[in-house]
């Protein structure tokens, strides 16, 4: 089954004034809200991706403070957010797995570049029965790197949405890119999703 995965598109990264804005990033909105309104629209499964940082999150030895659990920075810019959500915590007391499926969008928290640090996503990419990968958010020379180069690990098929994606850096996503579609992964643009 297809899903499309919005990686990290929160105010912290998006937003002018953001804790790690990328320059840029808001004009990205727009395109992450369309793609997550026609998986919704098409029942689509969509995984959206979120920091959920503790105030003394290890990560923030090497970045500033950002998307600390419950701020303002931590939030989705609303256009990206689907009706009825789902949220799978970082925790691995957590034992509702199973039950996401229902909701439209599934909104997986994460303390970590990698989103596979929740303990939860083998589970649920399982349980959705994933095996065509559509991602696309920021950025690509951080976190969704992670998610694209897992995603292939895991032996599904991934595209990246290169007009609803982005990079802090231009030469370090290039080369992002450059290894993914080395790797076996596509790249795609909105209008051919």
């Amino acid at each position: 089954m297809k899903a499309f995965f919005d990686i990290d598109t929160q105010l912290d990264f998006m937003a002018p004034g953001g804790a790690l804005y990328g320059p840029g990033a808001e004009h990205l909105i727009p395109a992450v809200a369309a793609l997550n309104r026609y998986a919704g629209e098409r029942g689509i499964p969509l995984i959206s991706t979120t920091d959920a940082h503790p105030e003394n999150a290890a990560e923030f030895r090497v970045w500033p403070p950002h998307c600390v659990a419950g701020t303002f920075g931590q939030q989705k810019p609303c256009a990206t957010l689907l009706a009825t959500r789902a949220v799978v915590p970082y925790d691995p007391a957590w034992s509702g797995a199973a039950q996401v499926g229902a909701a439209s969008q599934i909104v997986m928290e994460k303390n970590d570049l990698d989103f596979f640090s929740n303990p939860h996503v083998p589970a649920v990419l399982s349980a959705l029965e994933v095996t065509e990968c559509i991602v696309y958010g920021v950025f690509i020379d951080y976190c969704v790197k992670f998610a694209i180069m897992g995603l292939l690990r895991s032996g599904r098929q991934v595209s990246l949405v290169t007009d609803a994606s982005a990079s802090i850096s231009k030469e370090a996503g290039d080369l992002v890119v450059k290894d993914f579609v080395a790797a076996g992964g596509r790249l795609i643009t909105s209008d051919r999703v």
